[in-house]
């Protein structure tokens, strides 16, 4: 049995002393054979999870979230600890040393009037660390493994700090329409439809980005209101006597225009 001192309340330090327990030689098998590679996804998904619980707006759902975050992030730096790499230390060290660089209005003589200007700051300075020679490297440094949607849009503003950008919406929604005729072809003549299809979604993306709106967040409550409509259609169908396996579409399109009336 391992030895663990029992407190009314822990901090960050037994959090990591807790770690370096489970991932000893008198600890849980499992924990010692993970590798940075075999929880990454378990760092994604506790990610997702808290951002969950910030939309909730539940308090102990946050604390239980954020700290499944922490703690993915102590067990990354306990196995890179255990191969002599880096340790939770070293972590916090290069954070705090960035934050200090990023921020020369708040620890250095130069002055941001809003949060924009403060922004401007950040890029400039990450840009100059990163040694980027051109947008094209800024653009490819975002990372491949964001969600797509957010991947669009972070190249798309990188291209607009160039210049290379519409006046204003009217032109990125020209070109949504634009790649909707040329999807339209490519179903027509046999082209590549993946292509064209992949090229409708960025410029709605585009579009997005004119109007301040989260494509991510925006793409999942369209989601959500399918899926309540969805499901006021099967209730429906169901008080009939009847079951959506039997129905034609278009027996089911008439109840699902009506879900959408009675809901707006």
């Amino acid at each position: 049995m391992v030895d663990f001192e029992n407190k009314p309340k822990y901090d960050v330090y037994d959090l990591k002393k807790l770690m370096s327990l489970l991932r000893g030689p008198d600890g849980c098998p499992w924990d010692l054979e993970q590798t940075h590679e075999s929880i990454r996804r378990n760092l994604l998904e506790e990610a997702y999870e808290a951002a969950e619980a910030i939309s909730t707006g539940n308090t102990e759902d946050l604390i239980e979230e954020l700290g499944d975050v922490l703690m993915q992030v102590v067990f990354h730096a306990d196995i890179a600890q255990a191969d002599g790499r880096f340790d939770l230390d070293d972590i916090a060290d290069a954070t705090c040393r960035k934050l200090i660089r990023r921020h020369p209005h708040v620890f250095g003589g130069a002055h941001a009037k809003d949060g924009s200007e403060s922004l401007v700051f950040w890029e400039d300075i990450k840009r100059e660390e990163k040694q980027y020679s051109s947008i094209s490297d800024a653009m490819r440094s975002v990372a491949s493994n964001l969600p797509a949607l957010w991947r669009a849009e972070k190249i798309q503003k990188k291209a607009a700090k160039a210049g290379f950008d519409w006046p204003n919406y009217c032109g990125a929604l020209s070109s949504l329409r634009s790649e909707t005729d040329e999807l339209e072809d490519a179903i027509k003549s046999d082209g590549s439809i993946e292509e064209e299809l992949g090229d409708l979604i960025f410029s709605a993306v585009n579009v997005a980005r004119f109007f301040g709106i989260d494509p991510e967040e925006a793409l999942g409550l369209a989601s959500e209101k399918f899926l309540s409509r969805f499901s006021k259609l099967e209730e429906m169908v169901t008080k009939q006597g009847g079951r959506l396996e039997d129905m034609a579409l278009d027996e089911m399109e008439a109840i699902y225009q009506q879900v959408k009336l009675e809901r707006q």
